[in-house]
């Protein structure tokens, strides 16, 4: 059983390519705000539902700094697609092995990633986690969004 992230705790580290044929890295972010958000399958309701609520406020956490990456199990070409399909304008990225979803426990019995929102800070450390059967894909956008904002604020007043 592997260690499920918890806040506080540096944000495992990976490489995987992204929809755009890039190949993204989280420990080349540090520096930013950084919101990866799991989703089990991409066209479906809620996934759909949820990457679409997440771009309309992409301008938002552009402001505050933060970048927002959607994982799952999908392949490349599929998630570029669903991208184009619904003006995503943030990176999707394939965890098509499995290997992301497993170092954030977040592998469900389907082998679906489970939905779940990490907020990780600046320093590369968990700084919120969304998640649990309560979640609605297309409200918890703006909750990632009120958590960055609270979260760099106290950051900010700690500072001066």
């Amino acid at each position: 059983m592997p260690n499920i992230p918890r806040i506080g705790d540096e944000a495992p580290d990976f490489n995987a390519k992204a929809h755009t044929g890039e190949t993204i890295s989280l420990s080349s972010l540090k520096g930013r705000w950084v919101v990866l958000y799991f989703f089990p399958k991409a066209f479906t309701p809620g996934c759909t539902s949820e990457t679409k609520s997440f771009a309309s406020l992409w301008n938002r956490f552009r402001d505050i700094g933060a970048l927002v990456i959607g994982i799952s199990r999908d392949d490349v070409g599929t998630l570029a697609r669903f991208a184009r399909e619904y003006g995503v304008n943030f990176v999707l990225v394939s965890d098509s092995d499995g290997m992301i979803t497993r170092s954030y426990g977040v592998l469900g019995l389907l082998g679906l990633a489970v939905r779940v929102t990490y907020i990780i800070d600046p320093k590369g450390r968990i700084a919120g986690i969304i998640k649990g059967f309560s979640i609605r894909p297309d409200k918890h956008p703006i909750e990632t969004l009120k958590v960055i904002e609270q979260k760099s604020q106290e950051q900010r007043d700690y500072v001066t």
